[in-house]
């Protein structure tokens, strides 16, 4: 692809990704279980969608700044709220979770009240727009359903790949899907941002983009081994060298598109469009780097045998003109 004089990524590339292919599957692997570790140790800093809670809008007379308003509600021992600008300068948006230090405050009403008079000052005084309160029992039932979603689409793509192609390269794309997954999931552990349903939407989006770049790849490498006599190592590199120049130019675009919602999207969307950037990359590299190398281990090791015409693709393509 070219830009005026300048070629973004060259069209005929020859790099020998199969060489380094052990080294790939090694990082891969510990990025996986340091992702499954920090899960499972720290845990994810859920938004009240998860733990039930309260979500108070305020707005100001002034513009206001977060931080101030949130060691207000720290000096009101209310250190669970979250704060996050909500439209203009002057309406934040404060969440309060459902935990012990506010749990004396049983009535929604008086909760948004003893936050507003914690949030405000005499010289910027606010009025409450509106209060939101999720319950146990929803939040509750939002993480199940959530992990449902995960699992439905996992073995929808196992099911669809392994009638697309083989089951060695169903279980290829969905590994990569779930490391793609996980590795995201870990940073957001890692780094303590919130997790709400927005995170989660743009866990799925990375799933679906994740399996979109695998297959394409895959395509190729069925495509290569019915038509070119070459080793199955030679057969990989030419097919990810064949879609790389598709690949990066997709997900850039992509990137470049989440990257302008995630910088005037609003703190809504934020969580969105940062796991659907961080996605991108990670999908990416896993489609170039881990997608075929996994296809020459073990059980998983793709052969031309598997890849040959079965009787319906020869009964097809002998009825096109």
């Amino acid at each position: 692809m070219k830009i005026f004089p300048l070629t973004l990524v060259p069209a005929n590339t020859r790099i020998d990704f199969m060489r380094y292919r052990h080294i790939f599957i090694t990082i891969a692997l510990l990025a996986f279980v340091g992702a499954f570790a920090v899960i499972g140790l720290k845990g994810f800093n859920f938004a009240l969608d998860f733990t039930g809670g309260t979500a108070v809008n305020v707005r100001f007379e002034n513009p206001v700044s977060v931080d101030d308003v949130r060691e207000r509600l720290e000096a009101a021992d209310i250190e669970n709220a979250q704060v996050q600008t909500f439209g203009s300068g002057n309406d934040l948006l404060i969440r309060v979770r459902a935990a012990e230090d506010i749990a004396h405050i049983d009535d929604n009403a008086e909760l948004a009240q003893h936050v507003l008079e914690a949030a405000t000052t005499a010289d910027n005084p606010g009025r409450i727009l509106s209060t939101e309160s999720i319950g146990s029992q929803v939040s509750g039932d939002l993480r199940k359903n959530a992990i449902y979603a995960a699992i439905f689409v996992l073995v929808g793509f196992l099911l669809y790949i392994s009638f697309r192609f083989e089951w060695k390269f169903a279980v290829v794309a969905s590994v990569t899907t779930l490391f793609d997954v996980a590795v995201v999931a870990g940073l957001f552990a890692l780094t303590g941002r919130e997790f709400d349903l927005t995170v989660l939407a743009g866990l799925l989006s990375v799933m679906g983009f994740s399996i979109n770049d695998t297959i394409v790849v895959f395509d190729r490498v069925r495509e290569n081994f019915r038509g070119v006599r070459a080793e199955p190592l030679e057969i990989f590199n030419r097919s990810i060298n064949q879609t790389l120049s598709r690949t990066i130019i997709t997900s850039l675009v992509f990137f470049l598109s989440v990257l302008a919602l995630f910088l005037y999207g609003g703190g809504s969307l934020e969580g969105l469009a940062l796991t659907q950037m961080l996605g991108a990359v990670v999908a990416t590299l896993s489609s170039v780097l881990i997608a075929c190398p996994l296809l020459t281990y073990g059980v998983l090791k793709v052969t031309k045998q598997d890849l040959l015409p079965k009787a319906r693709d020869e009964a097809a393509l002998e009825r096109r003109p």
